[in-house]
């Protein structure tokens, strides 16, 4: 049993109001046209003009074929005189109509008019032949079946091997016209029309109100504030597409409070981020000092070595500050870029004289291949120095054991690009030293704010960077 809540979402539901459409759809036929067409000639009856009553007589056109065919068979066998004489009684009894009778050799015997002068005008009484030949037969049968006037056709005895000829009652048209489907007219033909022009305005009506709403809907959904998240839209009708809209406005509202949760978790963490990164630069810089000190000091060699081992460690500690700094100050986009088109190449080759003192003290081998033509892209030299820096720096990091380190110029895919390589056992080779991460998030940031695209291919038996242009910015086509 159903519950009132669910009765009353079931009448305000799409589906209920869809097969109320369909009902009155399948009840248009059967029930709709009949009611319609009784209602029609009702009101026919009372408002219109009605016929004569000695016309009513002749309203029923199957039960005049019916007397008649039986007058034709009562007739089987009796003599022309009496057969006239029957007709005369029948004429007396419908003085509206036309009777005449044709014996068997297609002689016309009697033929009895109306009085009425407008009757016979519509009869044409001298259109009978006197004597009937048989083309002249068949041209009357044919001509009564346009019914005017209407002609009821019988063979005296009822049968045609009787050999007694036929004999035909004709009715004016203007006494059978008022009677002829008379229910029937342009009026009850321009409701019908209206009935069906209704049923499909309220069909369409229906489809078009679900399909505004859910353009609505999707405008909603594809068009997006300031801050990414769709606005709320009002809820309408409590049906299927209500309901809708109101899970659509509750997933409105809870991204809007996760974005707001969100913001105000990402501020704390850059405001975090920036104080570490001030606190611990300071008690590093007392370390280091107190360190150079202690170095002056007469140490053992086990004392010499600790020492260096930390100012290495502090060295990578104050490296990594540095970059979770500027990582935090790229992140928010309080760090503006001064994008200048500069030859990467030049930039390239110097980048790689510095560290080249390093590379031969740690005792890397240096394969540079930069002889080529200029390389122009828009970049901030500063900051491109900086990309090439912490590549480099990883590669003496996490790939020393390959002692290797690759810097050339190259084409891929028909664009201009250098690579950067070594002969490390990969970027998922566990390491020592590895680190967050935070050197190469910083690459990242950069090149996507130069407009630039980098690949990694690593392998145990080595890793590859290769940096370009992206397509639409790629000026160096070959």
């Amino acid at each position: 049993m159903r519950r009132p809540g669910q009765l009353r979402k079931f009448h305000s539901s799409l589906l209920s109001r869809y097969l109320l459409i369909i009902i009155a759809a399948l009840l248009f036929i059967p029930v709709v046209l009949p009611l319609s067409l009784a209602g029609y000639t009702m009101f026919n009856s009372w408002t219109g003009e009605q016929p004569p009553e000695e016309y009513a007589m002749y309203s029923n056109i199957a039960g005049l074929e019916k007397l008649w065919h039986k007058e034709a068979l009562a007739l089987l066998g009796q003599s022309p005189e009496a057969i006239s004489s029957r007709l005369q009684k029948l004429s007396s009894s419908y003085p509206l109509a036309r009777m005449f009778w044709v014996d068997g050799q297609g002689k016309t015997r009697l033929t009895l008019t109306p009085d009425d002068p407008r009757m016979r005008e519509q009869l044409r009484a001298d259109t009978l032949p006197p004597q009937w030949s048989a083309s002249e037969a068949i041209a009357f049968m044919k001509e009564s079946t346009k019914q005017d006037p209407l002609a009821i056709v019988a063979f005296v005895g009822d049968e045609m091997d009787a050999g007694q000829g036929f004999m035909v009652m004709q009715i004016p048209a203007v006494v059978t016209g008022d009677y002829q489907v008379r229910s029937i007219g342009s009026w009850y033909v321009l409701i019908l029309l209206i009935i069906f022009a209704l049923f499909i305005a309220v069909s369409w009506l229906f489809f078009i109100g679900i399909r505004k709403r859910l353009l609505r809907l999707q405008t909603a959904m594809s068009f997006t504030g300031g801050a990414g998240i769709p606005q709320q839209i009002a809820p309408g009708r409590a049906d299927e597409i209500g309901r809708l809209e109101e899970a659509f406005n509750s997933m409105v509202a809870e991204l809007s409070a996760s974005r707001q949760r969100e913001l105000e978790e990402e501020g704390l963490r850059k405001r975090l981020v920036s104080d570490l990164s001030h606190d611990l630069r300071t008690p590093l810089t007392v370390i280091r000092s107190h360190l150079h000190v202690l170095g002056k000091e007469p140490l053992s060699q086990r004392g010499q070595e600790s020492l260096q081992l930390m100012d290495v460690r502090i060295d990578s500690l104050s490296g990594l500050i540095e970059n979770l700094l500027s990582y935090n100050l790229l992140s928010s986009g309080r760090m503006t870029l001064k994008l200048e088109q500069k030859d990467v190449l030049r930039v390239l080759r110097e980048s790689a004289a510095a560290w080249y003192p390093l590379w031969e003290k740690e005792g890397f081998e240096a394969a540079i291949d930069l002889e080529a033509e200029p390389l122009y892209w828009v970049i901030d030299e500063s900051w491109f120095r900086r990309i090439l820096d912490n590549l480099f720096q990883n590669i003496v990091r996490h790939a020393h054991d390959g002692h290797y380190v690759g810097v050339r110029a190259d084409v891929r895919e028909g664009k201009r690009v250098i690579v950067i390589s070594d002969h490390g056992k990969g970027m998922e080779s566990p390491s020592e030293t590895k680190g967050a991460g935070l050197g190469l998030s910083i690459v990242d940031l950069l090149l996507k704010r130069m407009e630039l695209e980098w690949r990694t291919d690593s392998s145990p038996q080595g890793t590859s960077i290769v940096i370009g242009q992206a397509p639409e910015r790629n000026l160096n086509k070959i």
